[in-house]
C-alpha cells in the first residue's frame, strides 16, 4: 500500500575551516553527501573561545527514496542522509551577536568590550582561514559579510567610547587587519570584494555602526540560510519608516539607494528592485527624494 514518506528536516552546520588542526580543503561545491542507511555521525570541528575543541554533531536531513533514487511514494524505500557542510563556522560571532545586539539592532558596545577576547578569536579565525576558490558564492558572501560587521565592531571598540564612526579618522580606510599577505580595510571589503559579487542585498547586511545604516542582525549570516537572511534584511530595511518612506506615488529613500544606485539596477530599474521587497506597489513614475543620513552610533 502506498504511503507518503515523512521528511525529517534538521540541518547540520559544520565548519571545515577551523580547529586544532588545519582542515582539509574539501570542495564546497560538492559538500552534499548522500549515504545509505541511517545513524551516520559526522565529526565536526568548531572553534571555541580559548582552545579550538573537536566536537561531534549528528544532525542530518533524511528522506525516503524509491529504488530508482527518487522520493518514494510506495513501500520500497531506503533511508538516505544528506549532509551539507558550511565552509566556515561562524558560531562564535553568532553567539556574540545574540548576546550583544537586540532584535531592533541596537548594539551593546560595552558588552562587546567585555567579550573582546572572544571577538578577537573570531577575527583571528577569519584571518587564518580565508575563502578558497572552491568555496560556493554563498559561503564567500557569508564570510565577507560577517567579516565586515565583525571588523566594524572591532574598529569601534578600538576607539570606544565614541559618538559616531565618523569621529574616527579615516574609519573605512584604516588597514588594521592582516589577511594573509594583505592588510584589509572596510572599504576594500565592501567595494573590491562584496560589491563585485553582484548581490545588491549585501547593502542591507553590512552595517557601518550608524543609526541610518541597516540594523545589525543579531545572528550571523550562513551560506545555507543566506538567501532568506538577505531577503529578510532587505524587507526589514524597506519597511523601517525611519529609513525609508514608501508610498505608491512618492518615495523618500535612504541615501544608500543614491550612493549605490547602479547596484540595484542589474535586473531593471530602482523601482523594480524596490517592488520585489516592498509591501507597497510603487508606481514607476513615483516622485523620489532622499532622507538625511544619521551617523550617530547605533547603540
Amino acid at each position: 500500500m502506498k504511503y507518503v514518506s515523512v521528511l525529517i528536516l534538521t540541518f547540520i552546520f559544520t565548519s571545515s575551516c577551523c580547529g586544532i588542526q588545519k582542515p582539509s580543503q574539501t570542495n564546497s561545491k560538492s559538500n552534499i553527501e548522500t549515504v545509505t542507511n541511517s545513524g551516520i555521525k559526522s565529526d565536526v570541528i568548531q572553534p571555541s573561545e580559548d582552545n579550538l575543541e573537536k566536537t561531534t554533531e549528528t544532525n542530518t536531513v533524511k528522506v525516503s527514496l524509491g529504488e530508482d533514487g527518487t522520493i518514494s511514494d510506495d513501500g520500497i524505500t531506503v533511508t538516505t542522509e544528506i549532509i551539507y557542510t558550511e565552509a566556515f563556522d561562524h558560531n562564535i560571532f553568532n553567539e556574540l551577536l545574540k548576546k550583544n545586539v537586540t532584535t531592533e539592532g541596537n548594539v551593546d558596545y560595552s558588552g562587546f568590550k567585555s567579550d573582546y577576547k572572544k571577538l578577537k578569536t573570531y577575527i583571528d579565525l577569519l584571518k587564518t582561514y580565508q575563502p578558497k576558490d572552491d568555496w560556493t558564492k554563498e559561503d564567500q558572501l557569508a564570510y565577507w559579510i560577517n567579516a565586515y560587521n565583525a571588523l566594524t565592531i572591532d574598529l569601534i571598540l578600538r576607539n570606544y567610547p565614541t559618538k559616531s564612526i565618523k569621529d574616527i579618522k579615516a574609519p573605512w580606510d584604516q588597514r588594521l587587519w592582516q589577511f594573509g599577505d594583505k592588510w584589509q580595510n572596510l572599504n576594500d571589503i565592501e567595494h573590491e570584494i562584496l560589491r563585485k559579487m553582484n548581490e545588491p542585498r549585501i547593502h542591507f547586511a553590512i552595517v557601518c555602526a550608524s543609526v541610518s545604516c541597516p540594523k545589525l542582525q543579531n545572528t550571523a549570516f550562513t551560506a545555507s540560510s543566506l538567501d532568506i537572511q538577505l531577503t529578510n534584511a532587505t524587507k526589514e530595511f524597506l519597511a523601517d519608516t525611519s529609513k525609508n518612506e514608501l508610498l505608491e506615488n512618492s518615495i523618500k529613500l535612504s541615501k544608500i539607494f543614491k550612493w549605490f544606485k547602479k547596484d540595484f539596477e542589474q535586473d531593471g530599474d530602482l523601482i523594480d528592485f524596490l517592488n520585489q521587497y516592498s509591501d507597497i506597489e510603487i508606481s514607476s513614475s513615483a516622485k523620489k527624494s532622499f532622507k538625511d543620513y544619521n551617523w550617530n552610533l547605533n547603540d
